[in-house]
Protein backbone atom coordinates (compact mmCIF):
# COMPACT_ATOMS: atom_id res chain seq x y z
CA UNK A 1 0.00 0.00 0.00
CA UNK A 2 1.34 3.22 -0.96
CA UNK A 3 1.92 6.24 1.25
CA UNK A 4 -1.43 8.76 1.43
CA UNK A 5 -0.25 12.03 0.06
CA UNK A 6 -2.84 15.15 0.76
CA UNK A 7 -2.87 17.39 -1.99
CA UNK A 8 -1.80 20.68 -1.76
CA UNK A 9 -0.65 23.65 -4.11
CA UNK A 10 3.13 23.23 -3.00
CA UNK A 11 5.81 22.45 -5.71
CA UNK A 12 8.39 20.15 -4.49
CA UNK A 13 10.35 20.16 -7.67
CA UNK A 14 13.53 21.81 -6.28
CA UNK A 15 13.92 19.39 -3.80
CA UNK A 16 13.20 16.45 -6.20
CA UNK A 17 15.63 17.83 -8.71
CA UNK A 18 18.57 18.42 -5.84
CA UNK A 19 17.99 15.09 -4.73
CA UNK A 20 18.26 13.46 -7.86
CA UNK A 21 21.18 15.54 -8.32
CA UNK A 22 22.64 13.70 -5.34
CA UNK A 23 22.23 10.36 -6.90
CA UNK A 24 23.25 10.82 -10.38
CA UNK A 25 26.70 13.06 -9.03
CA UNK A 26 26.93 9.50 -7.08
CA UNK A 27 27.54 11.05 -4.02
CA UNK A 28 24.79 9.26 -2.06
CA UNK A 29 23.53 4.95 -3.93
CA UNK A 30 19.91 6.35 -3.37
CA UNK A 31 17.64 8.08 -1.48
CA UNK A 32 13.93 8.78 0.04
CA UNK A 33 12.17 11.93 1.05
CA UNK A 34 8.86 12.83 3.02
CA UNK A 35 7.62 15.87 3.93
CA UNK A 36 4.71 16.64 6.68
CA UNK A 37 2.55 19.34 7.60
CA UNK A 38 1.09 18.64 10.62
CA UNK A 39 0.78 14.79 10.25
CA UNK A 40 -0.28 15.11 6.64
CA UNK A 41 2.07 13.69 4.23
CA UNK A 42 2.45 16.41 1.76
CA UNK A 43 5.40 15.08 -0.04
CA UNK A 44 7.23 11.82 -0.97
CA UNK A 45 9.81 10.37 -3.65
CA UNK A 46 12.38 7.95 -3.86
CA UNK A 47 15.73 8.49 -5.81
CA UNK A 48 17.65 5.32 -7.85
CA UNK A 49 17.75 1.77 -7.09
CA UNK A 50 17.75 -0.25 -4.16
CA UNK A 51 21.42 -1.51 -5.18
CA UNK A 52 23.02 -1.08 -7.79
CA UNK A 53 24.16 -4.77 -8.94
CA UNK A 54 20.72 -5.51 -10.10
CA UNK A 55 19.22 -1.95 -10.57
CA UNK A 56 16.36 -2.92 -8.42
CA UNK A 57 13.97 0.01 -8.05
CA UNK A 58 13.78 2.02 -4.42
CA UNK A 59 10.36 1.93 -2.61
CA UNK A 60 8.39 3.12 0.22
CA UNK A 61 8.83 -0.50 1.64
CA UNK A 62 12.53 -0.97 1.22
CA UNK A 63 14.25 -1.36 3.86
CA UNK A 64 17.00 0.31 5.48
CA UNK A 65 19.45 -0.28 8.18
CA UNK A 66 18.18 3.24 10.85
CA UNK A 67 21.45 2.61 12.83
CA UNK A 68 20.85 5.94 15.20
CA UNK A 69 17.50 7.00 14.24
CA UNK A 70 17.01 3.61 16.63
CA UNK A 71 17.83 6.04 19.04
CA UNK A 72 14.64 7.99 19.43
CA UNK A 73 12.45 4.75 19.62
CA UNK A 74 14.87 3.80 22.82
CA UNK A 75 13.74 7.14 24.15
CA UNK A 76 10.43 6.69 24.04
CA UNK A 77 10.13 2.95 24.89
CA UNK A 78 12.37 3.98 28.53
CA UNK A 79 9.89 6.71 28.88
CA UNK A 80 7.06 4.91 28.91
CA UNK A 81 7.77 3.09 31.65
CA UNK A 82 8.91 6.76 33.22
CA UNK A 83 5.02 7.14 32.76
CA UNK A 84 4.30 3.82 34.85
CA UNK A 85 6.17 5.35 37.60
CA UNK A 86 8.94 2.20 37.21
CA UNK A 87 11.67 5.09 37.40
CA UNK A 88 12.43 8.69 38.34
CA UNK A 89 14.49 10.60 36.06
CA UNK A 90 17.27 11.78 38.33
CA UNK A 91 17.44 8.11 40.24
CA UNK A 92 20.70 6.79 40.25
CA UNK A 93 21.35 4.21 37.52
CA UNK A 94 22.97 1.68 39.67
CA UNK A 95 19.48 1.80 41.76
CA UNK A 96 18.46 -0.76 38.44
CA UNK A 97 21.65 -1.83 37.28
CA UNK A 98 24.02 -2.31 40.16
CA UNK A 99 27.06 -2.86 38.03
CA UNK A 100 27.24 0.90 37.89
CA UNK A 101 28.02 1.52 41.22
CA UNK A 102 31.14 3.35 42.31
CA UNK A 103 32.41 3.99 39.15
CA UNK A 104 35.84 5.69 38.60
CA UNK A 105 36.27 8.22 36.15
CA UNK A 106 39.51 9.71 33.98
CA UNK A 107 41.48 12.07 35.51
CA UNK A 108 41.55 15.09 33.26
CA UNK A 109 44.67 14.95 30.67
CA UNK A 110 44.96 11.47 31.54
CA UNK A 111 47.42 9.34 29.23
CA UNK A 112 46.92 5.92 30.79
CA UNK A 113 43.26 4.43 31.49
CA UNK A 114 44.93 3.87 34.99
CA UNK A 115 44.78 7.31 35.30
CA UNK A 116 41.12 7.92 37.30
CA UNK A 117 39.59 9.39 40.39
CA UNK A 118 36.56 8.49 42.19
CA UNK A 119 33.39 9.20 40.38
CA UNK A 120 31.94 12.59 42.50
CA UNK A 121 28.36 11.41 41.75
CA UNK A 122 25.67 8.40 40.64
CA UNK A 123 24.97 8.15 36.79
CA UNK A 124 21.28 9.57 36.46
CA UNK A 125 19.13 8.13 34.10
CA UNK A 126 18.12 11.36 32.66
CA UNK A 127 21.90 11.45 31.86
CA UNK A 128 22.32 8.06 30.27
CA UNK A 129 18.96 9.66 27.80
CA UNK A 130 21.21 12.66 26.70
CA UNK A 131 24.52 11.11 26.79
CA UNK A 132 25.63 13.18 29.24
CA UNK A 133 26.51 9.97 32.08
CA UNK A 134 30.49 10.11 30.85
CA UNK A 135 30.37 6.88 28.69
CA UNK A 136 31.77 6.41 25.22
CA UNK A 137 31.35 5.03 22.11
CA UNK A 138 34.74 2.99 20.72
CA UNK A 139 34.77 4.67 17.49
CA UNK A 140 34.06 8.59 17.85
CA UNK A 141 37.79 9.22 18.99
CA UNK A 142 39.84 6.05 18.45
CA UNK A 143 42.61 7.40 19.70
CA UNK A 144 41.93 8.40 22.92
CA UNK A 145 42.31 7.09 25.66
CA UNK A 146 38.43 5.75 27.14
CA UNK A 147 38.16 4.70 23.32
CA UNK A 148 41.10 2.71 23.02
CA UNK A 149 40.14 0.95 26.29
CA UNK A 150 36.79 -0.15 24.62
CA UNK A 151 38.53 -1.20 21.80
CA UNK A 152 41.37 -3.26 23.66
CA UNK A 153 38.21 -4.70 25.76
CA UNK A 154 36.57 -6.09 22.88
CA UNK A 155 33.71 -3.78 23.08
CA UNK A 156 32.19 -4.20 19.57
CA UNK A 157 28.80 -5.97 18.93
CA UNK A 158 29.42 -6.08 14.98
CA UNK A 159 32.80 -8.07 15.45
CA UNK A 160 32.44 -11.51 14.19
CA UNK A 161 31.27 -14.20 16.39
CA UNK A 162 30.34 -11.37 19.26
CA UNK A 163 28.15 -12.73 21.30
CA UNK A 164 27.52 -9.61 22.88
CA UNK A 165 24.39 -9.05 24.66
CA UNK A 166 22.73 -5.95 26.75
CA UNK A 167 23.75 -7.11 29.73
CA UNK A 168 27.27 -8.79 29.05
CA UNK A 169 27.84 -4.64 27.22
CA UNK A 170 26.80 -3.33 30.30
CA UNK A 171 28.92 -5.12 32.11
CA UNK A 172 32.07 -4.75 30.20
CA UNK A 173 31.36 -0.88 30.30
CA UNK A 174 30.97 -0.90 34.36
CA UNK A 175 34.56 -1.99 34.55
CA UNK A 176 36.48 0.91 32.87
CA UNK A 177 36.03 4.20 34.00
CA UNK A 178 33.56 7.16 32.74
CA UNK A 179 35.36 9.48 30.14
CA UNK A 180 34.59 12.67 32.66
CA UNK A 181 32.20 13.05 35.55
CA UNK A 182 28.41 12.38 35.12
CA UNK A 183 26.32 15.55 33.68
CA UNK A 184 29.26 17.72 33.09
CA UNK A 185 29.68 17.03 29.35
CA UNK A 186 28.14 15.60 26.42
CA UNK A 187 29.87 12.94 24.36
CA UNK A 188 28.52 10.06 21.74
CA UNK A 189 28.17 6.73 23.73
CA UNK A 190 26.63 3.38 24.49
CA UNK A 191 23.88 5.41 27.00
CA UNK A 192 21.12 4.43 24.63
CA UNK A 193 22.38 0.84 24.36
CA UNK A 194 22.73 0.86 28.45
CA UNK A 195 18.84 2.47 28.10
CA UNK A 196 17.47 -0.31 26.37
CA UNK A 197 19.00 -3.08 29.04
CA UNK A 198 17.21 -0.45 31.89
CA UNK A 199 14.01 -1.35 29.99
CA UNK A 200 14.40 -4.96 29.76
CA UNK A 201 15.36 -4.85 33.34
CA UNK A 202 12.41 -2.76 34.44
CA UNK A 203 9.61 -4.49 32.31
CA UNK A 204 11.16 -8.04 32.56
CA UNK A 205 10.93 -8.67 28.99
CA UNK A 206 13.72 -8.94 26.08
CA UNK A 207 14.06 -5.27 24.30
CA UNK A 208 12.88 -6.75 21.08
CA UNK A 209 9.71 -7.75 22.48
CA UNK A 210 9.00 -4.89 24.34
CA UNK A 211 9.13 -2.84 21.09
CA UNK A 212 6.85 -4.66 19.30
CA UNK A 213 4.91 -4.56 22.34
CA UNK A 214 4.30 -1.34 23.17
CA UNK A 215 5.82 0.56 19.91
CA UNK A 216 5.73 -1.38 16.76
CA UNK A 217 2.42 -3.28 16.53
CA UNK A 218 0.10 -0.90 17.93
CA UNK A 219 1.84 1.79 15.21
CA UNK A 220 1.48 -1.46 12.45
CA UNK A 221 5.75 -0.92 12.00
CA UNK A 222 5.52 -4.54 10.11
CA UNK A 223 8.76 -4.23 9.00
CA UNK A 224 10.87 -3.06 11.73
CA UNK A 225 13.23 -5.11 13.55
CA UNK A 226 16.92 -6.08 14.53
CA UNK A 227 17.13 -8.42 11.63
CA UNK A 228 15.77 -8.77 8.10
CA UNK A 229 14.62 -12.18 7.41
CA UNK A 230 14.68 -14.21 4.15
CA UNK A 231 11.45 -13.67 2.61
CA UNK A 232 11.88 -9.79 3.28
CA UNK A 233 16.11 -9.88 2.01
CA UNK A 234 14.68 -8.68 -1.57
CA UNK A 235 13.72 -5.40 -0.01
CA UNK A 236 16.95 -4.59 1.61
CA UNK A 237 18.87 -2.14 0.43
CA UNK A 238 22.71 -2.33 -0.04
CA UNK A 239 24.91 -0.60 2.03
CA UNK A 240 27.94 1.95 0.15
CA UNK A 241 30.75 3.29 1.07
CA UNK A 242 32.86 6.48 -0.28
CA UNK A 243 35.79 6.04 -1.99
CA UNK A 244 37.23 9.27 -0.35
CA UNK A 245 35.27 9.24 2.97
CA UNK A 246 36.96 12.51 3.70
CA UNK A 247 34.88 14.76 1.11
CA UNK A 248 31.24 14.51 1.35
CA UNK A 249 30.67 15.55 -1.91
CA UNK A 250 33.04 13.82 -3.64
CA UNK A 251 31.54 11.23 -6.26
CA UNK A 252 31.93 7.40 -6.23
CA UNK A 253 31.20 4.51 -3.89
CA UNK A 254 31.57 0.80 -3.13
CA UNK A 255 29.41 -1.49 -2.07
CA UNK A 256 30.49 -2.68 1.92
CA UNK A 257 30.11 -5.76 2.82
CA UNK A 258 28.25 -7.08 6.15
CA UNK A 259 30.80 -7.22 9.08
CA UNK A 260 30.13 -10.79 9.04
CA UNK A 261 28.58 -13.51 7.42
CA UNK A 262 24.44 -13.48 8.29
CA UNK A 263 24.64 -10.27 9.79
CA UNK A 264 21.55 -8.34 9.38
CA UNK A 265 19.71 -11.63 8.45
CA UNK A 266 19.27 -13.37 11.06
CA UNK A 267 18.31 -12.93 14.99
CA UNK A 268 21.11 -11.39 16.76
CA UNK A 269 22.14 -11.81 20.80
CA UNK A 270 22.97 -7.89 20.06
CA UNK A 271 19.20 -5.89 20.59
CA UNK A 272 21.56 -2.63 20.15
CA UNK A 273 19.04 0.45 21.03
CA UNK A 274 21.62 2.74 19.81
CA UNK A 275 21.31 1.65 16.35
CA UNK A 276 20.48 -2.00 15.52
CA UNK A 277 16.70 -1.48 13.96
CA UNK A 278 16.43 -1.86 9.87
CA UNK A 279 12.83 -0.28 9.13
CA UNK A 280 10.96 1.26 6.10
CA UNK A 281 9.85 4.75 5.24
CA UNK A 282 6.36 3.67 5.39
CA UNK A 283 7.07 2.09 9.24
CA UNK A 284 9.07 4.81 10.23
CA UNK A 285 6.02 7.63 8.98
CA UNK A 286 3.44 6.05 11.59
CA UNK A 287 6.31 6.42 14.02
CA UNK A 288 6.64 10.48 13.20
CA UNK A 289 2.97 11.26 13.13
CA UNK A 290 2.53 9.37 16.42
CA UNK A 291 5.04 12.19 18.14
CA UNK A 292 3.77 14.65 15.81
CA UNK A 293 0.26 14.03 16.88
CA UNK A 294 1.13 13.97 20.61
CA UNK A 295 2.10 10.26 20.96
CA UNK A 296 -1.17 9.00 19.48
CA UNK A 297 -1.74 7.01 16.19
CA UNK A 298 -5.12 5.83 14.67
CA UNK A 299 -6.62 5.38 17.78
CA UNK A 300 -3.34 4.09 19.88
CA UNK A 301 -1.78 6.04 22.57
CA UNK A 302 2.00 4.97 22.70
CA UNK A 303 3.11 8.16 24.98
CA UNK A 304 1.48 11.10 26.63
CA UNK A 305 1.85 14.38 25.01
CA UNK A 306 3.44 16.18 28.35
CA UNK A 307 5.92 12.91 28.51
CA UNK A 308 7.11 13.79 25.05
CA UNK A 309 7.20 17.89 26.31
CA UNK A 310 9.83 16.70 29.05
CA UNK A 311 11.54 14.55 26.40
CA UNK A 312 11.95 17.88 24.12
CA UNK A 313 13.57 19.89 27.17
CA UNK A 314 17.39 20.82 27.47
CA UNK A 315 19.08 17.99 29.95
CA UNK A 316 22.51 19.39 29.63
CA UNK A 317 23.93 21.95 31.81
CA UNK A 318 24.83 25.74 30.66
CA UNK A 319 26.80 26.07 27.84
CA UNK A 320 27.21 22.22 27.48
CA UNK A 321 25.66 21.08 23.88
CA UNK A 322 26.19 18.69 21.23
CA UNK A 323 29.50 18.00 20.11
CA UNK A 324 31.53 15.76 17.53
CA UNK A 325 35.04 15.72 16.91
CA UNK A 326 34.46 15.43 13.12
CA UNK A 327 30.97 17.52 12.94
CA UNK A 328 29.78 20.79 13.75
CA UNK A 329 26.70 20.28 14.79
CA UNK A 330 26.67 24.49 16.44
CA UNK A 331 23.59 25.43 18.70
CA UNK A 332 22.61 22.53 19.56
CA UNK A 333 21.46 21.10 23.10
CA UNK A 334 20.09 17.35 24.14
CA UNK A 335 17.03 16.68 25.94
CA UNK A 336 15.72 12.63 26.71
CA UNK A 337 16.70 11.42 23.56
CA UNK A 338 15.85 14.23 21.01
CA UNK A 339 18.38 17.04 19.82
CA UNK A 340 17.33 20.30 20.08
CA UNK A 341 18.00 22.70 17.57
CA UNK A 342 18.22 26.20 19.72
CA UNK A 343 19.48 28.46 16.48
CA UNK A 344 18.19 28.04 13.00
CA UNK A 345 21.12 26.95 10.61
CA UNK A 346 22.21 28.88 7.49
CA UNK A 347 19.64 29.24 5.18
CA UNK A 348 16.75 28.25 7.67
CA UNK A 349 13.91 30.69 8.67
CA UNK A 350 13.62 31.47 12.10
CA UNK A 351 10.99 28.99 12.56
CA UNK A 352 13.43 25.98 12.59
CA UNK A 353 14.61 27.21 16.71
CA UNK A 354 12.90 24.44 18.36
CA UNK A 355 13.07 21.81 15.85
CA UNK A 356 14.07 18.28 17.54
CA UNK A 357 15.62 15.22 15.49
CA UNK A 358 18.19 12.63 15.22
CA UNK A 359 19.78 10.87 12.65
CA UNK A 360 21.90 7.38 12.13
CA UNK A 361 25.31 7.04 10.52
CA UNK A 362 24.16 5.35 7.42
CA UNK A 363 22.22 8.07 6.56
CA UNK A 364 18.93 8.15 7.88
CA UNK A 365 17.81 11.33 9.46
CA UNK A 366 14.23 12.30 11.58
CA UNK A 367 13.52 15.85 12.43
CA UNK A 368 10.18 17.69 13.49
CA UNK A 369 9.74 21.42 13.53
CA UNK A 370 6.80 22.72 15.75
CA UNK A 371 7.17 26.36 15.08
CA UNK A 372 6.91 25.60 11.16
CA UNK A 373 4.15 22.84 11.54
CA UNK A 374 6.65 20.78 9.31
CA UNK A 375 8.90 17.84 9.79
CA UNK A 376 11.03 15.55 7.19
CA UNK A 377 12.16 11.86 7.08
CA UNK A 378 15.50 11.32 4.62
CA UNK A 379 16.86 7.93 3.91
CA UNK A 380 20.27 7.01 2.64
CA UNK A 381 22.49 4.07 2.77
CA UNK A 382 26.00 5.75 2.52
CA UNK A 383 28.51 5.13 5.77
CA UNK A 384 28.77 7.41 7.09
CA UNK A 385 25.90 9.23 5.78
CA UNK A 386 25.27 11.61 9.17
CA UNK A 387 25.19 15.07 9.01
CA UNK A 388 25.40 15.08 5.42
CA UNK A 389 24.76 18.13 2.65
CA UNK A 390 22.28 15.96 1.30
CA UNK A 391 20.29 15.84 4.49
CA UNK A 392 20.77 19.63 4.77
CA UNK A 393 19.86 20.26 1.93
CA UNK A 394 16.81 18.38 2.26
CA UNK A 395 15.82 20.41 5.57
CA UNK A 396 16.69 23.80 4.23
CA UNK A 397 14.50 23.27 1.22
CA UNK A 398 11.92 21.77 2.87
CA UNK A 399 11.64 25.06 5.19
CA UNK A 400 11.71 26.96 1.86
CA UNK A 401 8.77 25.02 0.32
CA UNK A 402 6.49 24.67 3.06
CA UNK A 403 7.47 25.95 6.48
CA UNK A 404 5.54 28.23 7.46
Amino acid sequence: MSIEVKKTDLDFSEIHERMQWYVDQEIIPCCNTLVLQGTDVVDVKTYGPLDHETNRPLAEDSIFRMHSSTKIATSIAAMTLFEEGKFKLDDPLEKYLPEFANMNVLKAGATSIDEVEPCLGSMKINQILSHSAGLSYGFVEPDSVIDQAYNAKGINPMAPGSQMTLESLCKDLSELPLAYQPGTFWRYSFATDVTARLVEVLSGQRFDDFLKERIFQPLNMVDTDFYVPVEKQDRFTTMYMPTNPLDPMASGYVKADDPYEGANSKPTTFLSGGGGLMSTLSDYLSFVQMILNGGEWKGQRIIKSETLDLMRTNQLPAGVGVNFPFWEIPGTTFGLGFALKQQPAEGEPDSATGEYHWGGMAGTHLWMSPNSNLAGICMTQRMPGFWHPFSHDFKRLSYKIAGN
